[in-house]
């Protein structure tokens, strides 16, 4: 029987869009530069202030600031539309398009996640039964995205917002 490198299997983390709102990074509304939205002061020292705490929009090139205090999450449903934020509705960083749609990221980590899935040839997801299974990151991926045909050009895009980093 061969081994499988943990290279080419995934293993589904059961990690939702919520698991990555600490840090989101978008395009300051003031200089178009990366800023992040993080968690408000009222929410600061706290490990986990969770995805409903009062969040704040700050930018390091122009200085801009926004606060927000606690209440609602929109997150982007929109394939066809680029992807904001769930607190300011300001447009995500870490996103580009391609000819079947939007791939866009909250940060680096949730980046990451998609960049593992789609990369693996090995996939396992969570079982049937189990009753988060469809409420995970890679099980909520648009099926353009799954399959293996569009591998090649998803892991494209995403090497194209990895570059948008370090051209910010």
């Amino acid at each position: 029987m061969s081994s499988i490198s943990a290279h080419h299997r995934f293993r589904d983390p059961r990690s939702t869009k919520y698991d990555f709102l600490a840090s989101v990074l978008v395009r300051c509304p003031g200089c178009e530069k990366v800023a992040h939205v993080v968690a408000g002061p009222k929410s600061a020292g706290v490990h986990d202030p969770g995805p409903f705490a009062p969040r704040r929009l700050v930018c390091r090139n122009c200085g801009a600031a926004k606060e927000r205090g606690r209440g609602d999450v929109a997150l982007h449903r929109d394939r066809y539309e680029p992807a904001t934020d769930p607190y300011f509705g300001v447009r995500l960083w870490l996103q580009t398009e391609t000819r079947h749609g939007w791939i866009w990221a909250y940060s680096l980590e949730h980046l990451d996640l998609i960049r593992r899935f789609v990369q693996a040839p090995l996939r396992e997801g969570i079982p049937w039964h189990d009753h988060g299974r469809k409420m995970t990151v890679v099980a909520r991926l648009p099926a353009w995205m799954q399959q293996a045909k569009n591998r090649d050009e998803v892991l494209r895009a995403i090497t194209r917002i990895h570059a948008s980093l370090l051209h910010a």
